[in-house]
C-alpha cells in the first residue's frame, strides 16, 4: 500500500512571535519513526509535507491513504485544513474529520460538548479581551489561564495559575497581546493530572492511562507548562497505570470514552483530565492529533509503559482508518 504522510515541521519563530508559537509542530524524527514502522510493515511511504506544499504534493502524487499528523497553521480551524483537502479529493486519511479537529482545538467548544454527555469539566469562561474580565466573577480562585485554541502547552507557563483579579488581568493582557486570540479561564482543579489514550471507531477502547507527577512539589498544584514539557526528563515522572483506586480508574475510563464519542473522535485520541478533591476526573481537553514522537509524545510514553511496542500503536491507527474506509492491507496489527 502507498501511504502519504502529512506533517508540519517546527521552525524558528520570527522575532515578533512568541517563542513557543510552533511548539505543536513535529520534528523530522517523528516523521522518520512513522516511516520506519510503515516501511517495515511492507508499505511504501511518501512525504507530502503540510500547508501549500501539501497541496502541490497531493495533486501530483497517488497514495492509497494519508497518515495525517499535520497540525496546520494560522487559524482556529488549522488542524482541519489537510483533512478538508483530502475529503475534497476523495482521499482516505487517518484520524478525525475536519469538524472534530476544529471543535476540539477550541477548548471552550469542546468542554460544552462533553458536558452535554455528562462528563465533568472545571467551571470556565471564555474571555475575548482583557476588558471582559468581569465575566469570570462567578468563578472561584485559583484560576488557570490558557490560550483558547492552542495545544502542546503553548501559552501555558508556571505562572498561569492566578490567585486574584490583579494577577488575572496581567495574565490575560499578556496572552491576548502575545497570541492574538481569546483565552480560556477555568477553575484550577487541585489534583493529579492524568491523560488517557483511546483508540477505535465502532467500539473504541482505552489503551492506557498515565499520571503526570512533578518530581518536586505537591502534585495537586502541578501545571504541565511549557517549561516542564521542554525539560520533562528532569521535571516529571510518568506513572502508567496511575496509582488510583479502581473506582477512580473506572470513572476515568468512562469519562474518556464518553468524551471521545461525544466529540466524534476517530481512530485515536488522547484526553486530559485532572482528579478533583472529590475523587472524580474533570475533563481539560481532547487531542485527536496526539503527538507521536516515540521519545517525547505522551501517548507513546504511555503505551511503552503499558508494554505496547510503538510499532503496534502506529499500525493500529492505520488499521482502524483502513477498516473505517473499507480498505485492506496485509499489515494489520492491533493494540
Amino acid at each position: 500500500m502507498r501511504i502519504g504522510i502529512a506533517f508540519d515541521l517546527k521552525k524558528k519563530p520570527l522575532a515578533n512571535l512568541p517563542e513557543d508559537i510552533y511548539e505543536e509542530l513535529d520534528s523530522i524524527e517523528t516523521v522518520e519513526a512513522i516511516e520506519s514502522v510503515l516501511n517495515s510493515a511492507g508499505h511504501e511511504t511518501v512525504r507530502l509535507g503540510g500547508g501549500k506544499n501539501f497541496l502541490f504534493s497531493i495533486l501530483k502524487t497517488h497514495v492509497d491513504i494519508v497518515f495525517n499528523i499535520a497540525e496546520g497553521w494560522g487559524a482556529r480551524s488549522r488542524e482541519a485544513h489537510i483533512p478538508s483537502v483530502l475529503e475534497l479529493l476523495g482521499t482516505p486519511y487517518t484520524g478525525s474529520d475536519p469538524l472534530t479537529l476544529s471543535l476540539t482545538l477550541d477548548k471552550g467548544m469542546a468542554k460544552r460538548v462533553v458536558m452535554s454527555a455528562g462528563v465533568l469539566t472545571p467551571r470556565f469562561s471564555v474571555i475575548k479581551d482583557a476588558k471582559s474580565i468581569n465575566h469570570v466573577q462567578e468563578l472561584n480562585f485559583p484560576l488557570i489561564v490558557k490560550p483558547l485554541w492552542e495545544g502542546s502547552s503553548i501559552g501555558i507557563r508556571r505562572d498561569s495559575k492566578v490567585q486574584n483579579f490583579k494577577e488575572l488581568k496581567r495574565k490575560l493582557e499578556w496572552l491576548i497581546n502575545s497570541y492574538g486570540e481569546p483565552t480560556l479561564v477555568e477553575e484550577f482543579i487541585e489534583g493529579e493530572e492524568v491523560t488517557v489514550g483511546v483508540i477505535g471507531n465502532e467500539n473504541p477502547y482505552v489503551i492506557g492511562m498515565m499520571m503526570i507527577k512533578p518530581r518536586i512539589g505537591d502534585p495537586r498544584d502541578f501545571i504541565y507548562s511549557l517549561e516542564v514539557k521542554r525539560n520533562w526528563r528532569e521535571e516529571v515522572e510518568y506513572f502508567s497505570p496511575p496509582p488510583l483506586s479502581e473506582q477512580a480508574l473506572s470513572e476515568l475510563s468512562r469519562s474518556a470514552l464518553a468524551a471521545y464519542e461525544a466529540l466524534s473522535c476517530r481512530d485515536v485520541a488522547r484526553l486530559d483530565f485532572r482528579m478533583g478533591r472529590d475523587g472524580k476526573p474533570y475533563f481539560l481537553e481532547a487531542n485527536p492529533l496526539p503527538g507521536l514522537n516515540p521519545e517525547t509524545g505522551d501517548l507513546p510514553i504511555m503505551i511503552e509503559k503499558e508494554g505496547i511496542p510503538y510499532a503496534k500503536l502506529i499500525l493500529s491507527i492505520l488499521d482502524n482508518a483502513l477498516r473505517r474506509n473499507r480498505l485492506t492491507a496485509k499489515s494489520r496489527a492491533c493494540v
